[in-house]
C-alpha cells in the first residue's frame, strides 16, 4: 500500500497555506529547502524565516536554505545514545572557532586530527592525547580516545541551534501555525483521508482541498464583500 506524505508551507500572520506538494517519500528530510523555496516564490520575498520541527533536520537542507538567504529554526533529531548510556552528550563539549578545537568537560583540548569523506560529507575529526590518563573517562567512552567529529559547514547548524537557544518560543509558534490548516483539513476529508489513487490525482485532490480551505480563510479574515472585490480587481 501506498503512502503518501502532504508538505504545506503556512503563513504565521494569517493561517493561509502558501505552497504544498505531496509525495510518495516517507521521511520529511529532503523537504526544507524544497518547501521553503516554494514559500519564498509564493510569497514573493527574498528574505524568509522559515520554522520546521525535527523530522526536516538534515544539513545539506538547512546550508541550502542559508546560502538563498532563508534563515531556519529547526531543532536537532535526539539520535545520539551517549546520554542513555550516562556519557557526555556532544553538547558538553565546547568548540573554539578561533582555535580550531574542542574543549572537553574535564577542560583538556581536543584538537584537529584528520579529515574524511562520510556519506558525502567532509568530516573533521578532534580528540585530546589526556584522554587515556583522565580521572573522568568512564562518564565519557570505553574507547581510548573520545573522538568528536565536525561537519565543514557545522558552523551553519551552530547557528540555527544558537537561534533556537535565543528564541524557543518559535516551536510553540510553530504548532500555533500549523495545527489550524492540518486540524481543519483532517477534519474535511474524514477519516478516509484521500478518495483518489496514484499521485497525479492525490496532488489534484490535495489542491483542492488547499483552495477550498484557503478560501474560507480569506473570507474569515476579510469578509465576503472584500473578498469578492480583490477578486474582481
Amino acid at each position: 500500500m501506498v503512502g503518501y506524505n502532504v508538505q504545506t508551507a503556512v503563513d504565521s500572520d494569517h493561517h493561509l497555506i502558501v505552497a504544498h506538494e505531496v509525495t510518495n517519500v516517507g521521511h520529511d528530510r529532503t523537504q526544507l529547502a524544497n518547501m521553503a523555496h516554494q514559500a519564498s516564490d509564493a510569497l514573493g520575498t527574498e528574505e524568509l524565516h522559515v520554522i520546521a520541527d525535527r523530522g526536516y533536520f538534515k544539513g545539506e537542507e538547512i546550508l541550502a536554505c542559508e546560502q538563498a538567504n532563508i534563515m531556519t529554526y529547526v531543532p536537532k533529531p535526539l539520535t545520539s545514545g551517549n546520554g542513555a548510556e550516562g556519557y557526555f552528550p556532544r553538547e558538553a563539549f565546547r568548540y573554539a572557532p578561533e582555535e580550531d578545537a574542542y574543549y572537553c568537560p574535564a577542560g583538556e583540548r581536543l584538537i584537529w586530527r584528520f579529515s574524511n569523506e562520510q556519506n558525502g560529507q567532509i568530516q573533521h575529526a578532534y580528540w585530546s592525547s589526556a584522554c587515556p590518563s583522565c580521572s573522568i573517562k568512564d562518564q565519557c567512552t570505553r574507547g581510548v580516545h573520545r573522538r568528536i567529529r565536525r561537519w565543514e559547514h557545522q558552523s551553519v547548524l551552530d547557528a540555527v541551534q544558537s537561534r533556537l537557544d535565543r528564541y524557543p518560543e518559535v516551536m510553540r509558534l510553530r504548532r500555533q501555525t500549523v495545527e489550524h490548516p492540518f486540524g481543519t483539513l483532517k477534519a474535511w476529508m474524514g477519516s478516509t483521508h484521500f478518495l483518489t489513487k496514484r499521485l497525479p490525482g492525490v496532488n489534484a485532490e490535495m489542491s483542492l482541498h488547499v483552495l477550498a480551505y484557503n478560501f474560507k480563510r480569506a473570507m474569515n479574515i476579510l469578509g465576503p464583500g472584500p473578498l469578492i472585490q480583490a477578486m474582481r480587481a
